[in-house]
């Protein structure tokens, strides 16, 4: 007999639902210890840029990892935009160095995890099909969690002084935004 639950679902951009990102910020609303996130790209919105600050300021352990090797230079660089305000709010961002980091998935207080084919970012979250599995209770949920911890130590830790970008860089990131739903 397995215990939990394992709960497949598809979201469309023609439906008038969010559900990825709604599935996402609902663990992040339920969260009490920890949230960890891997994902290859992080263009996210306003909405999911509070809910991570938020679960981080209250005290959850909330941390993304991403690619420290890119495959899309501007979509890396957009993506470490969006680092400093989540450091700055008590998020802990770690970048993969030995390669491309191409996981998607989310664990949460091992009761809860999502994985599948979301990335964190506008076109996978509003514009793409795409595919997902919500586990609740499951011991698939501790598997996740296990891999999420082998991973750590692959990757290096970035600090608000790594997000350091002048004027013109600060200019290149405000356009990179203005784009990321084309990106």
């Amino acid at each position: 007999k397995t215990a939990g639950y394992v709960m497949p679902y598809g979201d469309s951009p023609y439906d008038g639902e969010n559900l990825a990102e709604n599935v996402y910020l609902d663990i992040l609303n339920r969260a009490e210890r920890y949230v960890h996130i891997m994902t290859p790209y992080l263009v996210i919105s306003d909405k999911m840029i509070s809910a991570l600050s938020v679960a981080a300021k209250n005290g959850v352990d909330v941390r993304i990892i991403t690619p420290g090797i890119p495959d899309k230079k501007l979509v890396f660089r957009l993506s470490r935009s969006y680092y400093l305000p989540l450091l700055r709010a008590g998020v802990r961002i770690y970048e993969y160095t030995p390669g491309f980091l191409h996981a998607k998935c989310c664990v949460s207080d091992d009761r809860a995890a999502v994985v599948g084919s979301i990335n964190m970012d506008y076109r996978s979250m509003f514009l793409h099909f795409e595919c997902g599995v919500l586990l609740l209770q499951n011991s698939q949920v501790l598997a996740l969690r296990d891999d999420v911890r082998r991973t750590l130590p692959q990757c290096r830790e970035v600090q608000c002084a790594d997000c350091r970008t002048g004027l013109a860089g600060t200019v290149l990131d405000s356009v990179l935004r203005l784009l990321s739903p084309l990106m």
